[in-house]
């Protein structure tokens, strides 16, 4: 990993998130910019009224966020050749209306590249984590929602 590249944090979290954490966790005197993001849990889906959600999450979830966080990384660079600094945290568990589920922060000397990257991270999270949402609607039903793929896995070898 590139040494001016620093992951603060990068994590599946069973407790609640806070972007005011993620951002103290990154922030830094030569950091000229942070940028964060905190996906928040609405009430409303497709046109029907969310009540709660939960998220579930494969076991190899963990590997793959920290893959992704690992090579958006490997390929940023602060134009200035000090640290980059990124805390990530998705939830796991029940969650209400109003709860942060997705929280990125991202420090950096520039905007630019505090912006480019905190995008790349949220984007690249909701597209490959397997981590999915049942989402409770206030008329009894149910729905599940997929994001991200199941990892391959290989079996494991008999001893």
């Amino acid at each position: 990993m590139d040494t001016n590249v620093e992951v603060v944090s990068a994590q599946l979290s069973a407790t609640p998130i806070s972007v005011d954490a993620a951002i103290a966790a990154v922030e830094s005197d030569a950091a000229g910019a942070v940028v964060s993001f905190s996906g928040v849990v609405r009430n409303h889906d497709g046109g029907k009224d969310v009540t709660r959600l939960s998220y579930s999450a494969h076991p190899l979830a963990l590997g793959v966020l920290s893959e992704i966080v690992g090579s958006l990384a490997q390929s940023t660079a602060d134009p200035d050749g000090h640290p980059v600094r990124i805390w990530v945290a998705h939830r796991v568990g029940a969650l209400e209306i109003g709860d942060p589920a997705l929280v990125c922060a991202v420090a950096s000397s520039h905007r630019a590249e505090a912006f480019e990257l905190c995008s790349a991270l949220v984007e690249r999270i909701k597209a490959e984590v397997p981590i999915w949402k049942e989402q409770f609607f206030s008329d009894g039903s149910v729905e599940w929602v997929g994001a991200g793929n199941v990892p391959e896995q290989s079996p494991p070898e008999n001893q």
